[in-house]
């Protein structure tokens, strides 16, 4: 039987990515949106106290990537009142776990890379599973065409970050006004290489407000005992080839730690299902 139906609208928390140059104002622009949970990646709310305070958004300021994580696992687990994450900007983040890395598995053939890139999917996953509106920010570097003749900017990061958001954006500015070019998207209201003049209002013009100002909703992750336990199974019993990277690609997550509560329950079960001498396993 064909199982393919047709698709449905799906009802989505804004997942954007902002990059441009030094001076267009990626930090003013990312902290427009009110009741944010900010994670400042090189010191840049510091002048923006006052304007953080009324808005009712607050900062935590690091560079490492488990900091980063272990904030976005408890605003995905634990209720709270803020409706959007800013990472302001991803890329001191990136390039301290790309210098750890090298420590830890040395930089011959890209080994760093990989290493920083695994990571890095971890943290994309979270975020993508995470009910809060997401606003990341990049530096930009320059980029080239044929012959080293610059083309244009790009952003300076993992390579693969573009791709998990729904809408990237390019900041510039033209005069005093802060314009962003859609550069990637998969939001009607944001044609492709549109221009608009960058504000939060703009925003919401193009996007539900009742969906960017919604209450969060929590997810219960997996218990250590849990995890503990689909540890130990897996060492007594043998599942078919590819199955575990299945359940952990089906729940979006990289690790056992990061899976909901309800579906790692379920493979317990089905785990246990096929001990030696039970009935259910034959």
């Amino acid at each position: 039987m064909l199982r393919a139906r047709k698709p449905e609208a799906v009802v989505k928390r804004l997942k954007m990515f902002m990059f441009g140059p030094a001076g267009v104002g990626k930090t003013t622009a990312a902290i427009q949106f009110p009741n944010s949970y900010i994670i400042d990646g090189e010191r840049g709310t510091e002048n923006y106290d006052k304007l953080i305070t009324q808005s009712g958004s607050v900062v935590f300021q690091t560079t490492d990537i488990n900091e980063v994580v272990q904030e976005v696992k408890s605003l995905l687990t634990e209720k709270h009142d803020f409706r959007t994450l800013v990472i302001d900007p991803i890329t001191p983040v990136y390039n301290d776990l790309l210098d750890k890395c090298e420590v830890q598995v040395g930089a011959d053939f890209g080994r760093h890379y990989g290493a920083a890139n695994k990571t890095m999917k971890r943290l994309a996953n979270l975020i993508m599973n995470l009910d809060m509106n997401v606003i990341v920010t990049a530096h930009a570097k320059t980029e080239y065409g044929a012959n080293l003749a610059k083309i244009g900017y790009t952003f300076d990061g993992w390579r693969q970050l573009d791709y998990w958001f729904d809408l990237v954006v390019e900041l510039g500015k033209k005069g005093k006004r802060r314009m962003a070019r859609v550069a990637k998207t998969r939001i009607d209201t944001f044609p492709d290489e549109d221009v608009f003049e960058w504000s939060y209002d703009a925003i919401k013009k193009r996007y539900d407000a009742s969906i960017l100002e919604r209450e969060a909703q929590q997810v219960a992750l997996a218990a250590p005992e849990q995890v503990r336990e689909i540890k130990d199974l897996l060492n007594i019993v043998r599942l078919p080839d590819g199955l575990v990277d299945k359940w952990l690609s089906k729940a979006q997550v990289e690790t056992w730690e990061d899976m909901p509560a309800e579906t790692i329950t379920k493979c317990i079960e089905y785990v246990k299902n096929r001990l030696p001498g039970n009935v259910a396993a034959a």
